[in-house]
């Protein structure tokens, strides 16, 4: 009986390994039956299986879309852009008159020749930004080639999406924000008189929405999967070793840093979210900071925060409780969240090392991944993601997928600018073996969530 049951298994597979998978045009090659422009109003032509959309000065991203919307699919087409000019394409996007006015919103994969190489990336359209700028993947920013045709796999099925370029694997990002939508090529717009008249193009744009999981291709395990679930862990997170730091609904592993139990006033758990509440702005002062129950020495810390306007607030590490119980937050090195337009902190210490994301009072925060000042904040009142990494005397802080400080703590250069900062009083500050991290009361509303930890 088992025998003849394990030869229907295999008879029953072998036509499946032959199959092919079952593609769509998504255009004709005639016209733009299907399709419907949104946005702008800038010029889309056909020459044959080739749409090429033509920059124009004076008017916004402008969009050609299918009329049909997609939920799982994987998509295939070729591109070529003009030197200088950044497009798109979008997917699982919505133009509704709820939303900004019919505003295209949504996913967009980066066309994006420029020096910074993010080709293959994941942005999200007129919504949060940067989902996946490939800062995170060096290997993946080789991929685009310049002036040539380029091949484009999008693989969208259930919460994950991915994309190939030229058959290299550039982003990964786990998200339940849409779930279905449109796809659209986009024309961005521009600024600029010598950019009038540059043209992207694509062609052999082809989608499959038929038992799209059977033929998803392989991940490369040196892509990092960036996920964007809520006080949730993917199975990957989970092989890696991630675990959440906090639970998403209790205080369980998180106590006073100047008590033996969780402060009873102060903070708030409400809807996934934890949030220090606004007191006055000083420090330490109503609810008191919060550490972990353990002690870590090497991991990379990731979590989502929400600063309010003219907020203060910090993520401490290697901190140790017992360096002060008097007034004041407890002492420890310090990623500094701050509204950098609104509160005076901004302005003080020594060339902005008081700044959002900067080693507080140490090393201010730069753009260390692009060739830009901008830090990528997100903004006030919009969740931002820090991560912070730290591997022996090695230590990065991250925002928004942009590396912002990098540094060593077991250094002359570091022990030096301890001495000129308000942390020389305490001997050997920054370089302990271990410490608690800690989320801090400065007196202003910040919230936190999808706080999660890996040791190495």
């Amino acid at each position: 009986m088992k025998l003849k049951t394990l030869s229907f298994l295999l008879l029953w597979s072998i036509p499946l390994l032959g199959l092919s998978q079952e593609w769509t045009p998504l255009f004709n090659g005639k016209n733009f039956n299907g399709w419907e422009k949104l946005g702008g109003n800038a010029t889309y032509q056909i020459n044959g299986n080739t749409i090429t959309g033509i920059s124009k000065m004076g008017t916004p991203n402008t969009f050609l879309a299918t009329k049909k919307t997609y939920g799982d699919f994987i998509l295939e087409l070729d591109l070529k852009v003009d030197q200088g000019l950044n497009s798109g394409i979008q997917i699982r996007s919505l133009s509704t008159k709820d939303y900004n006015n019919y505003r295209v919103h949504g996913y967009q994969v980066e066309i994006d020749p420029s020096q910074r190489k993010w080709s293959g990336g994941l942005y999200d359209e007129a919504r949060r930004g940067w989902l996946y700028p490939l800062s995170l993947n060096p290997k993946g920013a080789e991929a685009f080639r310049h002036g040539e045709w380029n091949h484009y796999r999008i693989e969208a099925i259930g919460n994950n999406i991915k994309v190939w370029v030229n058959g290299i694997q550039t982003a990964h990002i786990v998200d339940d924000m849409t779930d279905e939508g449109f796809i659209a090529l986009q024309v961005h717009s521009i600024h600029d008189e010598s950019l009038d008249g540059l043209t992207v193009s694509w062609r052999d744009i082809k989608i499959a929405t038929k038992d799209v999981s059977t033929y998803q291709m392989s991940d490369d395990p040196q892509v990092p999967q960036v996920n964007y679930l809520k006080n949730q862990l993917t199975d990957l997170e989970k092989r890696k070793g991630w675990r959440l730091l906090w639970d998403g609904k209790s205080t369980d592993g998180w106590i006073s840093a100047k008590a033996d139990h969780f402060p009873k006033m102060g903070w708030e758990i409400k809807d996934g979210v934890l949030t220090v509440l606004e007191s006055g702005g000083g420090e330490a002062e109503h609810g008191g900071d919060i550490v972990t129950v353990d002690n870590f020495r090497n991991f990379e810390l990731s979590l989502e925060f929400k600063i309010t306007e003219g907020a203060n607030s910090g993520i401490k590490y290697f901190v140790d409780p017992s360096l002060n119980k008097g007034k004041g937050s407890a002492i420890g090195l310090e990623y500094q969240l701050l509204d950098n337009e609104k509160h005076p902190d901004a302005k003080m210490g020594i060339k902005g090392n008081r700044t959002l994301g900067s080693l507080y009072d140490l090393i201010p925060a730069h753009n260390l991944s692009e060739d830009s000042s901008y830090l990528r904040f997100k903004g006030v009142n919009e969740w931002n993601r820090a991560r912070i990494k730290v591997v022996d005397g090695a230590v990065e802080h991250w925002l928004n997928g942009v590396k912002i400080v990098e540094y060593n703590r077991f250094t002359q250069i570091f022990v030096s600018l301890v001495n000129y900062s308000k942390y020389k009083v305490y001997p050997g500050f920054g370089q302990a073996n271990e410490g608690k991290i800690l989320l801090q009361d400065h007196g202003n509303q910040v919230s936190f969530r999808s706080i999660k930890i890996r040791e190495f």
